[in-house]
């Protein structure tokens, strides 16, 4: 249990440098193709469902590799 909840911590930690330093690296991390964006007037919608399934399939990927053990 201690070894998944550090790999699980260094996982968020890396998520969160990649999001950090997307811009500055050309990763659109939530301004991907397919991502909804919606406004008119004062109001505004924007749901990033493509960057949701690449972060599903990412994080699935990765408990797939650690299952694997």
């Amino acid at each position: 249990m201690g070894r998944t909840l550090i790999i699980a911590g260094l996982l968020i930690a890396v998520v969160g440098a990649l999001v950090m330093f997307g811009e500055k690296l050309s990763i659109p991390l939530g301004r991907l193709p397919g991502d909804i964006r919606w406004s008119r007037g004062n109001s505004s919608f924007y749901f990033p469902i493509t960057t949701c399934i690449l972060l599903s399939l990412l994080g699935s990927l990765v408990m797939w590799l650690i299952g694997k053990r």
